[in-house]
């Protein structure tokens, strides 16, 4: 593909072969239209020789949308418009991304409004970068991306996954594994309402409103809003989420255009629990958190302790509020015949976190100690004396709510020029620039003793205070500035109709810088400061060969890494310890695509090198976290994809996964503990297999569209994971069969237009599984903890939620 090329299954190509002119007047993809811009930099031969292929792309729908032609030298999938807009209409991203080839997505629940968990080819979600319309969305700390947070599906254009390389023009600074991005819709040229309303079991409902203000001059406009709720599947309490979405185009000329984007979100949930294997079998697949709350207030002593302990699992306390809302723009600008900038700049801020539970105690005393304050904490209308004995009669104190926030302003720019020397070169160059801020604190409100209610559900008031200065109590505070820098240049040659050469190479230069308090106020604070950077040149280079229309074979291969987390750079600080070392990957892609009449295939195996994962460890002396790494990961395995339209109306689609993540060498747990003559030690991993890793992935989908009836059939079969690192403890595999249906009406009137009606099923089976690895330890079995004197924890896991139905009626008013 190529610059006459924005996307595979919706762009429009009549250039022919041989006119010049023609391919000069295209207009280059950009990321606010598609997100597939791995084409951005192609020649002006490639647009000629592969507008035929793209034609063909579009005629075939390819796998009802799950599947997109593509040209770069790696390896790339793209779902387009037909097939989100077949799916549950609350969705996020992860769940759309769950057919592709080496990806592993699974989800708390089919709403789309408890995030999502993925990983790629043995890389955890931390480790790929996410653009939404070119501007990153990933943590500035933890790299974490919360998938509820970023807009309705009704807005999604395409989304697209380099499982392995990057583009070398992307703004990540922790794509090690990978890269995902979406862009949404353009605005319409005409004006009106889209409506949508949604119903589902667990009471979930969903109104979606989008206005169009069509062409308004040179500018075009559209803004929505959705309001949606549910009860959580298991355990009590529910979601809510509330987002407004908009985006506007100028067009200047037929040459130049400016957009702009917002997407905010407000989300005030409570909190899916991770299970563990015991804790399923001993309190059923339906359990959460506690659903009652015993009160305090007439009890005493080792009755209280032990109420006010079982309290601190009541689902009340464990909550996830958050908002964030990011801004951004692209412009596009002929500066010459020969010469197109893109400018994106952008604007993301960030606040809330996670609420949890301590248990408190009450205390006289005027010495500032950590979770003791003189304040009536279980409502007995006396402040207590309370000894640290939980058994002891003076035991006195209940639980308080802890409230761990984050704070992020972000701002940057991503700037990049693309130059065509001639038909067969084309040059890009550019830079990113960012400079975020990100403040963290976890505190402690006061819980109302009888109904175990937080004060304030978001944490901004009625705080556990200290008796001397009345300062909040904190369990930390921290603040962290992380500079980006990142310079890039790719060229690409075309000598013939057969062969594409590419080749770049970055540089990233990162600095974190900050500080960081343990107990601040108290008696006990500690403190440190940390200054830290890290830079690195990125090659990358690939080759394709286009045999003719229908087959080409490619060669791509990249270096990637990762700045240390925030996180990572903290607890080091706080240890007087530098094992900070970036991650880094060397990922390599070997494959073939074919683009026929009725059938259409890639095949793609991979090796990758994964140096330096990082890790938490322990160090027993001071009782303190650090970090540590995974000296080396081997990663290698096999994606495939095949779309075959075997009737006018019917297509099967088909992904096959095999991966193999081993990790070579053994695991650093931290210092081994003499007191208790065990410890975190070494760990001997050489050879076991990453956690979360399934080594076969596989999915069917069968559809039906005669453009008004539609329906899909999708069985998806995943293998068993293993639940730590010493692959001591694992979880069955498990298949789930997914429906989808619907029909599009024809128009009412001419303002009343495409009314339609779907059902999406979810798990249509009612198969019950542990889906992911939540939380996966180093060693999870106690009996070979004890054999090899080393600690041991608990491995956790996400649910399938069980069948679920959603049932969506939609109408456009023009």
């Amino acid at each position: 593909m190529s610059m006459g090329v924005a996307m595979a299954q919706t762009a429009s190509n009549d250039q022919t072969q041989g006119n010049q002119s023609t391919a000069n007047s295209q207009q280059r993809v950009n990321a606010s239209s598609t997100s597939n811009t791995t084409t951005s930099n192609a020649t002006q031969r490639d647009a000629k020789q592969l507008s035929e292929v793209t034609v063909q792309g579009q005629s075939l729908s390819l796998g009802g949308g799950l599947m997109s032609v593509q040209t770069a030298p790696k390896a790339v999938s793209t779902i387009t418009r037909d097939a989100i807009e077949k799916a549950s209409p609350g969705s996020n991203f992860t769940q759309m991304i769950g057919s592709i080839p080496g990806v592993n997505a699974a989800t708390d629940d089919i709403t789309g409004l408890a995030n999502g968990h993925y990983s790629m080819r043995g890389y955890d979600s931390s480790d790929i970068g996410m653009t939404v319309n070119g501007a990153p969305i990933t943590d500035t700390g933890s790299y974490s991306v919360y998938a509820t947070e970023y807009g309705d599906s009704e807005n999604m254009g395409d989304i697209t996954v380099l499982q392995g390389i990057p583009d070398i023009d992307m703004p990540d600074s922790g794509a090690s594994g990978g890269h995902i991005g979406w862009a949404t819709i353009d605005p319409s040229h005409q004006g009106g309402v889209d409506f949508t309303q949604t119903f589902g079991n667990n009471d979930y409902r969903r109104t979606f409103v989008r206005l169009n203000t069509g062409d308004l001059g040179p500018i075009r406009s559209w803004v929505s809003l959705s309001d949606n709720t549910a009860d959580m599947w298991r355990g009590q309490g529910d979601l809510h989420v509330t987002k407004v979405d908009g985006k506007s185009v100028l067009t200047i000329d037929d040459n130049n255009s400016i957009s702009a984007s917002l997407q905010y979100s407000r989300q005030s949930n409570y909190a899916y629990d991770g299970l563990s294997k015991a804790l399923v079998a001993q309190d059923g697949y339906f359990y959460n958190y506690n659903n009652t709350w015993i009160p305090l207030s007439n009890l005493k002593g080792k009755a209280l302790n032990t109420a006010a302990t079982a309290d601190e699992n009541f689902y009340g306390l464990h909550t996830n509020p958050y908002s964030s809302y990011m801004f951004s723009m692209d412009g596009e600008f002929k500066v010459s015949d020969s010469i197109h900038l893109s400018v994106i700049p952008y604007y993301w801020y960030g606040d809330g976190g996670g609420g949890a539970a301590s248990l408190a105690q009450e205390s006289t005393s005027p010495v500032n100690k950590y979770l003791y304050a003189n304040i009536d904490l279980n409502g007995d209308g006396v402040i207590g004396n309370s000894s640290t004995k939980n058994n002891d009669a003076a035991w006195a104190g209940a639980p308080v709510y802890g409230y761990s926030a984050a704070t992020t302003w972000r701002p940057g720019v991503l700037v990049r020029a693309n130059q065509d020397f001639g038909m067969n070169n084309s040059l890009e160059y550019g830079f990113w620039y960012e400079r975020s801020r990100k403040s963290q604190v976890e505190d402690f409100g006061l819980v109302n003793p009888n109904t175990g209610t937080p004060d304030d559900f978001w944490g901004n008031s009625s705080y556990l205070v200290y008796p001397t200065g009345g300062a909040v109590q904190k369990f930390y505070e921290e603040y962290t500035t992380t500079e980006l820098k990142k310079g890039f240049v790719t060229d690409n040659w075309t000598p013939n109709d057969f062969w594409t050469f590419v080749a770049g190479v970055s540089y990233l230069y990162a600095s974190r810088q900050g500080f960081t308090f343990d107990y601040p106020g108290s008696a006990t604070q500690t403190f440190s400061n940390f200054n830290n950077n890290w830079h690195k040149f990125l090659p990358t280079a690939g080759i394709k060969f286009q045999l003719d229309e229908k087959n080409q074979f490619y060669l791509g291969t990249g270096k990637t890494f990762r700045v240390p987390s925030n996180t990572a750079a903290i607890f080091d600080a706080l240890a007087g310890v530098n094992n900070a070392a970036p991650e880094m990957s060397w990922n390599t892609d070997l494959g073939w695509r074919y683009y026929g009449d009725a059938i259409s295939a890639s095949a793609d195996v991979y090796n990758s090198n994964y140096f330096n994962k990082q890790e938490v460890g322990y160090n027993p002396a001071n009782n303190a976290e650090i970090y540590t790494t995974i000296p080396h990961m081997h990663m290698r395995g096999f994606n495939g994809e095949v779309s075959w339209k075997f009737a006018p109306s019917w297509t099967v689609y088909s992904s096959y996964t095999y991966t193999q993540a081993n990790i070579r060498g053994d695991l650093d747990g931290g210092p081994y503990d003499s007191v208790n003559g065990k410890g975190p030690g070494i760990y001997p991993t050489e050879g076991k297999t990453m956690p979360d890793t399934p080594r076969n992935i596989g999915n069917v989908s069968l559809s039906y569209d005669d453009t008004h009836v539609w329906a899909t059939l999708n069985a998806r079969a995943t293998s068993s994971l293993w639940g730590d690192y010493m692959n001591t403890e694992s979880v069955a595999g498990f298949t789930t069969l997914n429906f989808s249906a619907g029909y599009r009406f024809a128009d009412f009137s001419s303002w009343f237009t495409k009314p339609y009606i779907k059902l999406n099923v979810d798990n249509l089976t009612d198969r019950r599984a542990l889906s992911y690895v939540s939380s996966a330890p180093v060693l999870s079995s106690a009996a070979v903890g004890k054999e090899l004197n080393l600690y041991n924890s608990t491995a956790y896991y996400g649910l399938l939620q069980p069948r679920a139905y959603v049932v969506t009626f939609g109408v456009s008013f023009r």
